[in-house]
């Protein structure tokens, strides 16, 4: 195990529970970065310059202090369409709506480096939403738990009666896909797990 110290730099509190869940004890470096996506911008580019514009920033903020960054961005996107973070009630009833019986891609790009090498990895997953009427939409919204998530819901939280079906990472959908995470760290002489190939 590496004693060098491991920086997640993003505010997500899901990630770091999930890192914290490997037994990693890790600390947390606030990214601020232009989220926009580009014209013409596929959602799997849009995920992956998301990750390493963090690392870029997470990296001169560090001041070359030695340190194993770890930066993730996740996308949600139905028919090409990027499902942000919704602000508004009215964000996130479009949102709900949208996935409404229908299955959308999760793309989750994470980042590794230690300042001499670099590992990067994009994750597809599936979701398949039953029918969501209006008054289910409202009454999520109500929760609170829309705000702040990548296509409106949390399928770790009141966002998982939603979901019929998912194919892929289940922590992938949630942020951060733990099996290539792991796999990722352990070229960097952390071992999540010493039985993991």
């Amino acid at each position: 195990m590496s004693a060098t110290p491991i920086i997640l730099a993003s505010a997500s509190q899901r990630r770091r529970d999930l890192l914290e869940q490997l037994g990693l004890f890790v600390t947390t470096l606030d990214t601020d970065i232009n989220e926009s996506q580009l014209r013409a911008e596929t959602a799997e580019a849009y995920a992956v310059r998301m990750a390493r514009e963090k690392m870029i920033v997470a990296r001169n903020l560090c001041d070359a202090e030695p340190a194993i960054l770890i930066t993730a961005d996740t996308i949600v996107v139905c028919d090409n369409r990027v499902i942000h973070k919704p602000r508004t009630k009215e964000d996130a009833l479009d949102a709900l709506l949208c996935l409404s019986n229908r299955e959308h891609s999760v793309f989750s790009a994470v980042m590794i480096t230690d300042g001499e090498k670099t590992e990067e990895v994009l994750v597809e997953s599936k979701v398949t939403f039953r029918v969501i009427s209006v008054n289910d939409a409202v009454a999520y919204w109500r929760s609170g738990e829309a705000i702040g998530k990548a296509g409106g819901y949390a399928i770790q939280g009141m966002g998982a009666i939603f979901i019929s079906n998912i194919t892929g990472s289940y922590s992938g959908i949630m942020g951060l896909p733990l099996y290539e995470t792991a796999l990722m760290l352990k070229k960097f002489d952390i071992d999540c797990m010493t039985d993991m190939k």
